[in-house]
């Protein structure tokens, strides 16, 4: 079962590329990088609520929405910085620096996460082969970037 999520994990990666462009066309098409990532979450949501619809699934209840942590109502918001970021940032860098370096982002960020503990994630300390991927990783960008 593991290798089925990690094959779907890649497939959902491999979108991000083909997103980012997208979007950034998106942008020359409206004019304006924000009205781009509003029409993707605008499509987005219409896409998710049709799905709930037909799954018939429930809203959730004020004292459910209460109960999650502060924290969880930022995820909509790092998505509107990612999406913003693919728009203006993927043709100005091609499609292979861009995700290079959304990858050594968010392997960065996991890394920390992990050490710390943070957002629901169990604890795993940073090792010398993790810092030593995340070099490599920093060193791929530059090395993808210089060509």
């Amino acid at each position: 079962m593991t290798l089925i999520f990690v094959l779907l994990a890649v497939a959902a990666g491999s979108l991000l590329p083909i997103q980012a462009g997208v979007n950034a066309s998106l942008r020359l098409a409206l004019s304006h990088p924000v009205l781009a990532a509003i029409t993707n979450f605008s499509v987005g949501l219409s896409v998710l609520l049709g799905y709930a619809a037909v799954a018939q699934i429930r809203l959730p209840v004020a004292s459910q929405l209460a109960a999650a942590p502060w924290w969880c109502w930022l995820g909509g918001c790092m998505g509107a910085l990612l999406v913003l970021s693919g728009v203006t940032l993927a043709h100005h860098l091609g499609a292979v620096t861009f995700a290079a370096c959304i990858i050594v982002g968010q392997l960065t960020a996991s890394v920390i996460v992990d050490h710390f503990g943070w957002v629901g994630f169990p604890q795993h300390s940073i090792t010398p082969q993790r810092a030593a991927g995340l070099l490599l990783l920093a060193a791929g960008v530059f090395l993808i970037r210089r060509s």
